[in-house]
């Protein structure tokens, strides 16, 4: 998709590896957690931006699987933040006729913020504006198990065949299923690694590092990733 004011090739969907969140609280010699307080703000803010450039798919890595190994305080204020996040959001996609959903190994999470989850997907489903998925206890290796493990169950009920297999078919089976991968993959904070995060999904998406802790990404820093994404030479993708 063009988009004139900024004569640039909007990629179709973006994934983010919200990183620094922790870092940019301590450099201001705050408590980590209002370091994840001002991340979800960033959050919501990059989405409205997203979506006036014309992104349509924007996928935000909030809690992965390795989390959990953080300090029981921080997890707690993190869970919190989520509970907090989802009621707001159900108010914020009608809003902003944004679809949200939520991928990721969700029955481990507090029933509450299960309940939550499913009162945000079925109350958000039919809007047509931005496309928003929020990876919560989401690890990628753990994706893909699960994913095998019903495949194979399947198989064995005889309801598909080993035959049959295939890349389209196993995608069908991952969290991501019915949303296209991602164009472009950003990480904030310096780190150049995936973290488990998309990992088949990825496949060949373009990886954009930035030394800009989360809370301080902005549009400018947006337009910056993407600039760069246009200036790939892409086989497999929209720009040639």
């Amino acid at each position: 998709m063009e988009n004139k004011d900024l004569e640039l090739q909007i990629p179709n969907h973006v994934a983010i590896i919200l990183d620094g969140n922790g870092r940019w609280a301590q450099k201001k010699r705050m408590p980590r957690n209002y370091g994840h307080i001002q991340g979800s703000k960033t959050v919501e803010k990059i989405c409205e931006e997203a979506h006036r450039i014309g992104i349509k798919y924007l996928t935000v890595y909030a809690f992965s699987t390795e989390n959990w190994r953080r300090p029981q305080e921080e997890v707690d204020a993190i869970m919190k933040l989520l509970r907090n996040y989802m009621k707001d959001c159900v108010k914020t996609s009608s809003k902003n006729n944004m679809r949200v959903r939520i991928l990721g190994d969700t029955s481990e999470l507090s029933e509450d913020i299960q309940e939550s989850i499913v009162t945000l997907e079925k109350a958000s489903k039919n809007n047509t504006g931005l496309n928003f998925q929020v990876a919560l206890n989401y690890g990628s290796r753990n994706e893909i198990i699960r994913a095998v493990k019903e495949l194979s169950k399947d198989v064995k009920e005889n309801k598909i065949t080993l035959d049959q297999i295939d890349e389209t078919i196993f995608e069908q089976y991952l969290d991501t299923k019915g949303i296209p991968d991602p164009d472009l993959l950003i990480r904030t904070s310096g780190e150049q690694r995936l973290s488990n995060y998309l990992l088949w999904q990825l496949a060949y998406t373009e990886f954009y590092f930035t030394d800009v802790l989360w809370p301080d990404f902005n549009k400018k820093e947006l337009i910056k990733a993407i600039e760069f994404y246009n200036g790939r030479t892409r086989k497999f993708g929209k720009i040639l």
